[in-house]
């Protein structure tokens, strides 16, 4: 297939890593609050598998928790929706260039694509040409024997560099951000995480 891997925004309300995996698997970015629910059924019907020592904390308040549309989705949540769709989830790390492949254990034959800066999803599509409307994207791609998604990956590990090349990350040790609520600075994940919890104040934007 002729074309070119790009981003697709997901706009940024706390639930972009649900609304990138609606677009690449549904072409819908408002699947959150159906996700959010998906998770916790399958984490509340498994309370061996997900237990507190694996979710950090207990399951029932876990599941209250996904329900949040305030809180973020991570690594968890990603194997659980890879399993619920039967597909592979490859998500490209900016800063890092890596890329975490989850439900590759299950040698699904197709996979998607993701693309995180530090605190934000968005999703990967080809597309026929730039600036070609997003309903010509092809998300879903075929997993080849070589547990590849053959030229396809090479294109989307070009993007990734580039994006990486530009700064379009965000480094979650060192960068600051200034809470929306009470102005106030802090510096890093850790002192965001802390004045939250302190405060109950999500609304963080990034200064520089």
């Amino acid at each position: 297939m002729e074309g070119i891997v790009v981003r697709r925004v997901i706009p940024s309300d706390n639930s972009c890593l649900f609304n990138a995996v609606g677009y690449v698997m549904d072409h819908d970015k408002h699947k959150a609050s159906e996700l959010r629910q998906v998770i916790a059924a399958a984490v509340a019907s498994d309370k061996e598998k997900y237990s507190e020592a694996f979710l950090g904390k207990p399951n029932g308040e876990y599941c209250e928790w996904i329900l949040n549309p305030e809180k973020w989705g991570g690594a968890i949540e990603l194997a659980i929706l890879a399993e619920y769709y039967g597909r592979e989830i490859a998500a490209y790390d900016i800063q890092t260039t890596r890329c975490d492949v989850y439900g590759q254990e299950h040698g699904y034959n197709e996979r998607v694509m993701l693309i995180y800066d530090g605190l934000h999803y968005d999703a990967l599509a080809m597309s026929p040409f730039d600036g070609a409307p997003e309903e010509f994207d092809q998300t879903i791609f075929p997993v080849q024997k070589d547990r590849t998604i053959g030229s396809v990956e090479g294109l989307a590990f070009n993007l990734v560099k580039e994006q990486q090349r530009k700064r379009s990350f965000t480094d979650t040790a060192n960068f600051t951000l200034r809470c929306g609520v009470c102005q106030i600075g802090v510096k890093g994940q850790k002192e965001a995480v802390e004045h939250a919890q302190a405060t109950g104040h999500v609304n963080f934007q990034e200064y520089k």
